[in-house]
């Protein structure tokens, strides 16, 4: 009985010196730094997309301006542009960006994951501050298309008995 004690001890042990941490290729590229994806004029470039708009952005460096179509953002929408202010970026960087296709909302949401990529391309860090808030996931609503027999994507004729 003690000879079976000493024996599993020792298989605990030798078990113990031989067992080493397995780090998988993900763990291993997770831990490496990412670095920043900035072009030769020192801008950072995403595309953001939102309902049918689509938004092509650029971020560099500068005092805060935020131009959208050739207008200045204030013009073009109706609330401010919110990741830079989650990033606390806020007058840190110039956007210029052309937005296409959708209406006023759709246009908004592109821009503002335009920007979130764009931000996170420049700065790899602000990625769990950015994801956390929602700003990076792509917004997969759209239009329910309208089907036959119907007036509307969901609302039918009305019925009449006689």
């Amino acid at each position: 009985m003690a000879r079976d004690k000493i024996a599993l001890e020792d298989l605990k042990s030798a078990v113990k010196e031989t067992a080493t941490p397995t780090v998988t290729a993900a763990e291993e590229k997770a831990s490496e730094p990412v670095a920043p994806k900035i072009d030769a004029q020192g801008r950072s470039y995403a595309t953001g997309k939102r309902k049918n708009a689509i938004a092509r952005v650029w971020i560099k460096p500068g005092k805060g301006q935020i131009i959208v179509n050739g207008r200045a953002s204030a013009q073009y929408f109706a609330r401010p542009v919110q990741p830079m202010d989650i990033a606390n970026r806020a007058g840190q960087f110039d956007v210029w960006c052309t937005v296409t296709g959708g209406g006023l909302s759709g246009q908004a949401g592109a821009v503002r994951h335009g920007i979130s990529r764009a931000l996170t391309y420049f700065e790899p860090d602000l990625r769990p501050v950015l994801k956390h808030s929602g700003f990076l996931t792509r917004d997969s609503r759209v239009v329910e298309r309208k089907k036959y027999g119907q007036r509307k994507a969901r609302r039918r004729f009305q019925f009449s008995k006689r």
